[in-house]
């Protein structure tokens, strides 16, 4: 039954097609209202043409078959009324060649008659007489009841069958008498299926004319509208390249009006932003290079400024106490200046595009133990309890120096801002993806501040003193390296208690994450955790 699946589908396929053109085309919506409003528009002139042709051709014609009808009803009258015969034979004869007589006779309309007795007695001389091909059944009912009950003459509009086929027509009564004494309705019925036919031709021509109306509209619409939508929609693809990247993209320009105006203000617009750019990326790759460049230079400097502040400060235990501290305080910030300047030297390959993943297969828990080896003397200082909280195995593929350097920035930050408070660091996975939180319940931080926490350099108060040191590209480069996996780093916070860093990586390298195993922030802990222990 797929073929039957795939029909029922096939309607719903359309419709999305159908409803993807209409909001994306300008030029088919522009054509499609104009072509319905014109439709509409024709439909309604055409129903007034219509109704006022049909009345005036009906006018016409009951003008003319009325004054054929009261007269040729009246002769006969009179002829019934002359007949003196007694003989049942001999007044059927008569009546039957008055009548006719009086068939056919009409100038422009074909006229039929009947003859029906009305209810007297039940021994007429003239039985019930009517054209070839009508019954007395032909006679509407309100005709009819109008020659039973008056002398005039009466008119109705009515439908009969003639050869299969209903065709319209009117019939005119009135009421005769014949010998002996009987009355009779007599009846002229005319054909008006001309009339019809007349009608007919005029609606067929008006349909195919206003069909031929409405395709030129269409046609006209059409083009009028691309002459406006087909600049705009290069317009579009211009901005569609130059977004992307192809500054040289430029609009063809032909003409004065608007149009022409709007592409010579668009190419120098692109120019403008072309010329900004390439100014901006020279200074970008002139920055680049001298951070690199002085990073380098720096190096050999450094290293020897280093050993130098480590004699001194292995030999600090002979100096006086000024010249102790002198040399304790040189050693700790060429130090932290080390520190610095491999981070800008990171950062710098991060621009260059020149960092690589040394990606394989491995387990999360094991690299989150070494961070927390490594930072738990920090905590233990600073009264902070570090409580690991892990759901068994984590196999993923990642680069693990990279991943421990971004775990480690993470604690170390918790750390510092956790105020003495206990710092929980989650570990869960799912088909997709493994997540690593760190939750301190420390001083915490705004909604903005969070959104430009991983910002270069970037402090929520500059003023406050660091414990742990630091260059301020911590998170940037943690940033850099999930990126690298093809994961995410998320930060929550709220003054007053605490911030939570969120590490999501797929499961392979690239990988789409359909979901992150952990929320932000995760729920509390369960009251069985303990240091350092798996739960």
């Amino acid at each position: 039954m797929a073929w039957a699946r795939r029909l029922l589908r096939r309607p719903r396929i359309v419709w999305r097609l159908a409803g993807m053109a209409w909001k994306r085309s300008l030029q088919l919506r522009v054509v499609a209202v104009t072509a319905t409003l014109s439709a509409l528009a024709l439909g309604a002139t055409g129903l007034f043409l219509s109704q006022q042709i049909a009345t005036g051709l009906f006018d016409e014609r009951f003008r003319q078959v009325e004054t054929e009808a009261v007269s040729g009803l009246n002769n006969v009258k009179a002829t019934f009324d002359s007949l003196e015969a007694t003989d049942p034979d001999q007044v059927k004869t008569d009546v039957t060649d008055t009548l006719q007589s009086v068939e056919g006779d009409g100038v422009n309309v074909q006229r039929l008659f009947v003859l029906d007795p009305l209810p007297a007695d039940d021994n007429p001389y003239v039985s019930a007489i009517a054209s070839p091909g009508l019954t007395t059944s032909v006679v509407p009912v309100e005709l009819d009841q109008a020659v039973r009950e008056g002398p005039g003459v009466y008119w109705e509009s009515m439908s009969y069958v003639k050869d299969n086929v209903e065709v319209p027509g009117l019939a005119f009564g009135t009421r005769v008498s014949l010998p002996p004494g009987r009355d009779y309705g007599l009846y002229l019925i005319y054909d008006l299926s001309s009339v019809q036919e007349t009608l007919g031709f005029f609606h067929r021509t008006v349909g195919l004319a206003g069909a031929l109306l409405l395709a030129v509209i269409g046609i006209i619409a059409w083009y009028t509208t691309r002459l406006v939508v087909r600049p705009v929609s290069t317009a579009a693809a211009a901005s569609e390249r130059l977004a992307s990247g192809h500054l040289e993209q430029r609009m063809e320009v032909s003409g004065e009006d608007e149009l022409a105006r709007l592409g010579i203000s668009f190419n120098h617009m692109a120019g403008n932003l072309q010329d900004q750019i390439v100014q901006l990326a020279t200074l970008s790759q002139m920055q680049q290079r001298f951070v690199s460049d002085v990073s380098h230079e720096l190096r050999t400097p450094l290293t020897t400024v280093a050993m130098a502040a480590e004699v001194l400060h292995d030999a600090r235990g002979s100096f006086d106490p000024i010249n102790q501290r002198s040399a304790e305080l040189l050693y700790n910030e060429v130090e932290r200046f080390q520190s610095l300047l491999n981070d800008l030297l990171e950062i710098s390959r991060f621009d260059a595009g020149a960092a690589a993943l040394d990606a394989d297969d491995f387990d999360m828990m094991p690299v989150v133990n070494r961070v927390l080896d490594t930072a738990r003397p920090h905590s233990e200082q600073l009264g902070s309890e570090l409580r690991i909280h892990n759901e068994g195995t984590c196999i993923v593929e990642m680069d693990p120096r990279r991943i421990e350097r971004v775990i480690r920035n993470l604690v170390m930050n918790a750390v510092e801002h956790s105020e003495g408070q206990p710092i929980d660091v989650y570990i869960a996975g799912n088909d997709s993806a493994v997540s690593v939180a760190v939750r301190d319940h420390g001083v915490g931080m705004t909604k903005e501040q969070a959104q430009r926490v991983f910002d270069r350099f970037w402090r929520a108060d500059p003023a406050r003193a660091r414990t742990t040191g630091g260059s301020g590209l911590g998170l940037s480069i943690a940033t850099e390296d999930t990126r690298l996996h093809g994961g995410h780093l998320d930060a929550w916070g709220e003054v007053g208690k605490g911030a939570c860093f969120r590490l999501t990586l797929p499961r392979r390298v690239g990988a789409d994450i359909k979901e992150p195993p952990l929320a932000l922030p995760p729920d509390e802990p369960a009251p069985s955790t303990h240091e350092g222990v798996s739960t």
